[in-house]
């Protein structure tokens, strides 16, 4: 009877462990050379607070789900198609669309106004840029409890104490009265955010060819001919940019809205995401919110989506 043993198994060799490492070594040298080293802690927090999020509001949305922890039944569509039929929802839609026609106005003129004065200044040019710049560095709660508590009482606040120095009749109740707490509102937003738009239309100022005005003022153009072919056909895609900034900041106004009127008086100035807020954290629908605040963000997407290409058809257009 004979037998066989096994051959041993042949030694390991540093070219076998070499070869053994070296697809580690190449996921790694790629890793490396595409700068995901690096990147990957960003990437598994914005997975983590943002892209996981966004997709359990989804699912969340499509559930019965409450802030105490029952229900949670899958409902499909029905959250989606409740917020389609309440007319809470389309009147605090409205609310914001308004809030927003009143407040892009006035934000995208009063900034390139600014710009145009501080541009032309030549006498302490930091203190204007400082001043006009300085209030969009507040915090939202101090300047709405500014405006609310010291410019807006009826009677005895700083905007009263104006009209009675010119002869008007006092004691509005800017806040209480509907017709007029929306324009507080938005004079409160225009003053406190308006140094942003400031800021990209003076950057842009700064970026057009002097000799562009040198070569007009030869061929004798005036101050009023160089700023309507020259200096506003230069911003005109700094324009494009503050206005599609300024309507999705507008879009998503709360803090202002909250803290000054509460959405009062009567609902008038509520916007859409103080109802989401209300729905989900007072009346605890959270699924019901969520599917309203999705709805809100296609919107949302919409205007970010055909703002810039009408703008770039325009654009083109003026081109040829």
């Amino acid at each position: 009877m004979t037998t066989t043993t096994a051959a041993p198994p042949p030694p390991v060799t540093e070219r076998h462990t070499a070869a053994r490492r070296a697809p580690v070594r190449s996921v790694h040298r790629r890793w490396t050379e595409h700068g995901l080293v690096f990147v990957a802690p960003f990437l598994l927090l914005y997975a983590m607070f943002l892209l996981w999020p966004l997709v359990s509001g989804v699912g969340m949305s499509l559930t019965s789900e409450n802030i105490t922890g029952t229900g949670g039944e899958f409902v499909g569509l029905a959250n989606y198609a409740e917020a389609v039929r309440d007319p809470d929802v389309w009147s605090s839609l409205w609310n914001t669309v308004w809030f927003t026609v009143l407040s892009t106005v006035p934000l995208v003129l009063v900034g390139l106004g600014l710009a145009l004065l501080s541009h032309q200044l030549r006498v302490v040019q930091w203190l204007w840029r400082l001043s006009w710049f300085a209030p969009f560095l507040l915090p939202s709660g101090v300047v709405c409890l500014l405006f609310a508590q010291m410019i807006f009482p009826s009677g005895f606040g700083l905007a009263d104490q104006m009209l009675a120095a010119a002869g008007l009749e006092p004691g509005i109740g800017w806040l209480s009265e509907e017709r007029h707490a929306m324009l507080s509102i938005v004079a409160t937003t225009v003053w406190w955010t308006v140094g942003f738009n400031f800021l990209l239309y003076l950057a842009a100022l700064q970026a057009i060819p002097v000799h562009l005005y040198e070569a007009a003022e030869l061929d004798g153009a005036g101050a009023w001919h160089r700023l309507l072919h020259i200096t506003l056909p230069m911003l005109r895609r700094t324009t494009g940019l503050v206005v599609v900034l300024q309507v999705l900041a507008s879009l998503k106004i709360f803090d202002q809205v909250y803290i000054m009127t509460g959405g009062g008086p009567d609902e008038s100035t509520r916007p859409i995401l103080q109802y989401v807020y209300q729905q989900g954290f007072t009346g605890y629908r959270i699924g019901y919110a969520s599917a309203v605040s999705y709805l809100f963000f296609a919107l949302i997407l919409i205007v970010s989506l055909v703002q810039p290409a009408l703008s770039r058809r325009r654009a083109e257009e003026a081109a040829k």
